[in-house]
């Protein structure tokens, strides 16, 4: 049986994330392109950081990287001191099921489930007792604001409390991290705006580390901590004071 990897909670220096001279590329027919250049990136715990760049810039390559998705062709993500690239499936497949967190912008819920069913679904196929899961479930939606829709399917919901029905499903186990892709580009600006609002409420009420990635300005302006990227390469670490 391969062993599950502990991940313990690193030492107050080290970074939760530590991303270094990480490389992917993919073949597009007979082309190959390089998504990641050798990018080298390290993130704390509690901190709430923006991936910044047009499309194609590598935004979803990194998360998708720092978040066991994938393995990269070169370099290493380490997450709370635990190698992603050289872990197994089944280890990574552990450390998201337990420790990490993802939000996309598609909201990929279940339409014939409710919004309770949806946040509930993973902590269901993980075995935990139905008392457990109840509670975590009606914090979580009540968490986000959506405590009177928790019975209302995804079809009956507007675009920005399925997004939230998103965010509740991804800090209902209660992840270390939470990974945003491009969470706000199928909203539109006032709401995607509140999406983010409630994205940096959550880091600095729970301490929860959320890293998202966007190609919206106006978003990228909100966060204390904004990593631009273009071409596959880190540009620009941008970091404002509170």
């Amino acid at each position: 049986m391969t062993p599950t990897p502990t991940a313990p909670a690193p030492p107050a220096s080290a970074p939760l994330f530590d991303v270094v001279d990480l490389a992917r590329t993919y073949r597009r027919g007979s082309e190959t392109v390089a998504a990641l250049r050798g990018v080298t990136l390290s993130i704390g715990a509690g901190a709430f950081v923006v991936l910044a760049g047009p499309s194609g810039s590598g935004k979803s390559t990194l998360l998708n990287l720092m978040g066991g998705l994938d393995r990269p062709d070169a370099g290493d993500v380490r997450f709370g001191g635990v190698s992603l690239s050289r872990a197994s499936d089944a280890e990574r497949i552990e450390l998201r099921r337990r420790q990490l967190g993802f939000v996309f912008q598609s909201f990929n819920l279940v339409p014939v489930l409710s919004a309770y069913e949806n946040v509930e679904y993973g902590l269901w196929l993980a075995g935990m007792p139905r008392p457990e899961r109840r509670a975590r479930v009606e914090r979580a939606l009540e968490v986000v604001g959506l405590a009177d829709r928790m019975t209302h399917r995804p079809d009956h919901l507007s675009g920005g409390e399925r997004q939230r029905v998103a965010v509740a499903r991804a800090l209902v186990h209660e992840p270390r991290a939470v990974l945003a892709d491009e969470p706000t580009a199928s909203l539109d600006s006032k709401t995607g705006g509140a999406i983010i609002a409630l994205l940096v409420e959550l880091n600095q009420i729970q301490g929860t580390t959320f890293v998202v990635s966007t190609h919206d300005p106006a978003i990228a302006d909100l966060a204390p901590r904004v990593v631009r990227l273009a071409d596959g390469r880190v540009v620009a670490d941008e970091r404002r004071r509170a």
